[in-house]
């Protein structure tokens, strides 16, 4: 179950052992969990059962994203990421909609497509006609290689037949659109495409090629939206300043949405929480930044994942739509110990649950980038929540990172790394 509350004043405060002691008696970890986090998580046999020529392990961090408020429940987010700043904002701005009850979703069903390529058609229109009169039998012989995910209500759930132009010529195209439940379904939805792909062989008189499924899930989206007062977007509590930070915002926004260069760097600030939320949970999470970004210029210019406007009320408003091919059951969730810790942290039983924390993630970090962006720049928050990493590259002992961070912070100028090198000399009396 998620936790009681995901307000964990001065958690930033605690060294690192005591946070994790504090995570695991909120969200009641087992031992075993929380070690997960504090030793080497993964073993040389589990990777080496994962992929194939292993050498080693490779570690990021992992950090937790407080004040989530999603449906009505709290939630902690593990993060897997080595950018400064992405926690924090993520945090920052969950919280700033608490007022007016956190985010809200409205998922739809965990629908799935697998593509079946028919070329050499001499009739195409004759070969859809074909294959669509022959529904009914394909969805049942695609039913019968899964029984248990029918059990649970998923399975193969219709055909469709896309005529395409290619530099080939007419290319016949099958989707199968299969619901996976609580699994990415990437096995399930291929092995029922290679099952039928005789039966589309001949009904079309053409050759299948490819049978495999496809990353950009138009039927499996993850949808959140979240209001944020004036006051909120104060950091003073003061309604005028907060109007001037909507303002500044939806100026932001509107430049994402309509300039496919700006969007880019725009969708990349919200996958900077949605890809290491999912690489923190063991999901396949080149297959999410690959289908978030292709929605993004599904049938129109490359433009915004999020949409941002003002209500009548002078309120914030905030949505996101997005493919979110995710799971529960199968893949590295299953192996990876800390998947299943940070899993565990989340309190989910559901794929749909993880799509839509994921999403209410990257909706947060979006805003935190626009806020930011809108008021002081990037650069001056990020750069400070990056100050010891600056300093740790300039050769600084594990003694002297604070008094340098100290001195850096207490001297008012800007933080670059020649002004972090310069307060090092000044420490060591150089």
């Amino acid at each position: 179950m998620p936790v009681d509350n995901s307000r964990l004043k001065g958690f930033y405060k605690l060294s690192v052992p005591e946070r994790r002691q504090k995570l695991a008696d909120i969200a009641g970890l087992t031992e075993e969990q929380t070690n997960a986090w504090a030793d080497a998580e993964l073993s040389e046999d589990t990777a080496d059962r994962m992929i194939e020529n292993v050498v080693g392990r490779y570690s990021l961090p992992i950090g937790v994203a407080t004040n989530f408020i999603i449906d009505d429940e709290h939630y902690l987010v593990p993060f897997v990421v080595e950018e400064a700043s992405v926690v924090a904002a993520a945090s920052n701005m969950a919280k700033r909609c608490q007022a007016k009850g956190g985010f809200r979703s409205d998922n739809t069903d965990p629908i799935m497509i697998g593509q079946i390529q028919i070329v050499g058609c001499e009739n195409p229109e004759e070969s859809r006609d074909l294959i669509l009169a022959a529904k009914d039998e394909l969805i049942q012989s695609c039913n019968d290689v899964d029984p248990i995910l029918v059990k649970f209500g998923g399975g193969c759930k219709d055909v469709e037949v896309r005529i395409i132009e290619t530099m080939s010529g007419p290319m016949v195209i099958v989707h199968i659109l299969v619901d996976c439940r609580d699994a990415m379904g990437a096995n399930a939805v291929n092995t029922m495409a290679e099952t039928i792909a005789p039966k589309i062989e001949s009904l079309s008189k053409g050759t299948v090629i490819l049978r495999i499924i496809s990353n950009l899930a138009i039927h499996r989206l993850a949808r959140v939206s979240a209001t944020f007062t004036p006051e909120e977007m104060s950091d003073k509590g003061e309604a005028s300043q907060g109007s001037e930070v909507i303002e500044g915002v939806l100026q932001a926004y509107h430049f994402a949405a309509a300039d496919p260069f700006r969007a880019t760097t725009h969708n990349k600030g919200i996958m900077n929480a949605i890809s290491p939320i999912a690489i923190a949970c063991g999901q396949d999470w080149r297959a999410i930044e690959s289908g978030a970004h292709s929605y993004c210029a599904h049938e129109k210019q490359y433009t915004s994942m999020t949409h941002w406007e003002k209500d009548s009320d002078g309120n914030l408003v905030g949505s996101i739509e997005c493919p979110m091919a995710v799971g529960l059951v199968g893949g590295a969730v299953r192996i990876h110990p800390g998947a299943q810790a940070n899993v565990a942290l989340l309190g989910i039983k559901s794929a749909n649950d993880l799509a839509k924390v994921m999403a209410a993630a990257g909706m947060a970090q979006n805003l935190g980038a626009l806020r930011a962006l809108a008021t002081v720049g990037i650069q001056a928050g990020h750069m400070k929540l990056h100050l010891k990493n600056m300093i740790s590259s300039a050769g600084a002992k594990d003694e002297e990172i604070d008094l340098v961070a100290n001195m850096v912070k207490e001297s008012g100028e800007r933080i670059t790394m020649a002004t972090v090198e310069a307060a090092l000399l000044k420490i060591r009396g150089d």
